[in-house]
């Protein structure tokens, strides 16, 4: 659930709810390691800086052109257990906002400690990267070539439930500016009503099966009857020419 003290969580960064209703979402999200220090190495300029943003507080801006499919960051930060991030987070109620990154079942990363740029990419309806786990790192990728000037965003899509005040999901409203804004980082459907979608498609898979199955056993049934019945056929033929010689005899 998304409430002020953060019930719920998903896999994302910054502005985030948590909590276990968010565990059940398949995590997606970013790596930093080498793109961050190819522009060191090489003597090239960095691939980005971090200033104001209109969006939201601090942003990330490119600084020089970044292909599509290149790895721009990894999320770093503290390491930490989803109890001990309920725990350190459980009395925020201003904004919603954190630096939690859910990787797993058990692990998140808080990168209020330990963080690096990659904390401040914002949330965008309209993306120009992705975030993608990899061995439980999180890796932040362009989906489309980015221009220099341009500020990096992907799409946080943040859980929910149906059951979520309306008042505390106003916390996560979307101020991005993209054409086709959705107006908000939460996910366009509550969680609860994915888990639902899912059990249903599973559900309509079953009974395909099931009827696939029930098909194939009557076309057994009937396949086995007519065997009997060439059996007892070559049966009785057998009967009626021993009965035959005994008459003949």
């Amino acid at each position: 659930m998304i409430e002020k003290r953060n019930k719920t969580r998903q896999p994302g960064k910054g502005k985030m709810p948590f909590g276990r209703a968010a565990r059940k979402k398949d995590a997606r999200h970013s790596h930093m390691g080498r793109a961050a220090h190819v522009g060191a190495r090489s003597g090239k300029e960095p691939l980005f800086v971090v200033r104001d943003s209109p969006i939201h507080g601090r942003g990330v801006y490119a600084t020089r052109r970044i292909r599509k499919g290149m790895r721009i960051a990894e999320y770093l930060g503290e390491r930490i257990s989803h109890e001990e991030a309920d725990d350190r987070y459980a009395a925020k109620e201003d904004d919603g906002h954190t630096f939690l990154f859910v990787v797993n079942d058990e692990v998140c990363i808080d990168a209020t400690y330990d963080g690096n740029d990659a904390r401040f990419i914002n949330h965008s309806c309209d993306p120009n990267c992705e975030s993608n786990i990899e061995d439980d790192r999180v890796f932040v990728d362009a989906i489309r070539t980015i221009e220099a000037g341009e500020e990096l965003g992907y799409d946080y899509s943040l859980t929910w439930e149906s059951t979520d005040d309306p008042q505390d999901l106003q916390l996560y409203n979307c101020r991005c500016g993209a054409l086709e804004c959705r107006g908000t980082m939460l996910s366009p459907e509550p969680v609860d009503f994915e888990e639902k979608k899912k059990d249903k498609k599973k559900k309509k898979k079953k009974n395909k099966k099931d009827k696939k199955d029930a098909k194939e056993s009557k076309k057994d049934r009937k396949k086995n009857k007519r065997k009997e019945k060439k059996k007892d056929k070559k049966k009785d033929k057998k009967k009626a020419g021993k009965k035959n010689k005994k008459k003949q005899k």
